[in-house]
């Protein structure tokens, strides 16, 4: 019942804050594992026990948006529906699947890094278009600031852009290059519809780090399953990313590794 739970709690929480600005950032647990669907769902998706789970989170989704119009709140909230990451392949159908993307979560693979992201604001954002540029969740805080009439901190380096031209359909952003990163080592790095792999692991559960020298080079645009190594082909475009590489790596601070405290502590 914990999808139930939570989705009463968002309608309650935007009933009683509908006077003022407020900001709800609602967490599904699911789909991750272990997977639970509530009565009125289960057993009814021809996807089996995912897909009932998925089910349940849509007719949430579909809850909070009537929530919100039932209090006349529509004209006037950003909704943004997306994920933290790719499905988890050792979990098998429990797990989920990235379809045509490679690979899964915890790698910097297409399937484990690319997500649903999904904008709603009736007489703000145009239904039913497509935004083909890419945007990342670092964008929201920075985005969700400017909505606001905010200025983001000034006295540190921001990840993210301002991407409501792309909501509004009134620009572009211009965005340099995107770094993919698993743990504290750059794994990856994109520049427009090209992406270089400096070294490859596969989803949690398997493998070790891979280095590639030169990097792998795919066109997303092309071959968002990346598939068709185009280094060789392309080296003027390698030479590229490796230059933003290289300006990314001289703004980055090393910061004190937070999880082998932890690790250290249980152990």
């Amino acid at each position: 019942t914990l999808t139930r739970r939570y989705t009463d709690e968002a309608v309650k929480f935007i009933r009683n804050h509908r006077q003022g600005p407020f900001f709800l950032y609602f967490a599904h647990s699911f789909p991750h594992v272990p997977l639970f669907a509530s009565q009125p769902f289960f057993g009814k998706s021809p996807a089996g026990l995912y897909g009932d789970v998925i089910e349940e989170i849509d007719a949430s989704v579909g809850e909070v948006l009537d929530a919100i119009r039932n209090e006349g709140l529509e004209k006037n909230t950003l909704v943004v529906f997306s994920s933290d990451n790719g499905p988890w392949l050792i979990m098998g159908l429990a797990g989920g699947c990235a379809g045509l993307l490679r690979d899964g979560k915890g790698s910097t693979w297409e399937g484990g890094m690319r997500v649903p992201g999904i904008a709603w604001w009736p007489g703000k954002i145009r239904a039913g278009v497509v935004q083909r540029e890419m945007a990342t969740t670092m964008d929201l805080f920075v985005t969700c600031a400017k909505l606001a009439g905010a200025q983001p901190p000034q006295d540190r380096p921001i990840d993210g852009l301002d991407i409501s031209p792309l909501l509004f359909g009134t620009g572009t952003v211009e965005r340099e290059a995107f770094f993919y990163y698993r743990g504290d080592k750059l794994y990856a790095a994109r520049v427009g519809p090209w992406k270089a792999h400096y070294i490859t692991r596969a989803a949690y559960g398997a493998g070790k780090p891979e280095p590639h020298d030169p990097p792998l080079l795919f066109h997303l645009g092309r071959d968002p399953g990346e598939r068709f190594d185009l280094a060789a082909e392309t080296p003027e475009v390698v030479a590229k990313i490796a230059a933003a590489v290289e300006r990314h790596r001289a703004t980055v601070q090393p910061a004190p590794c937070q999880l082998l405290e932890v690790v250290q502590v249980v152990q």
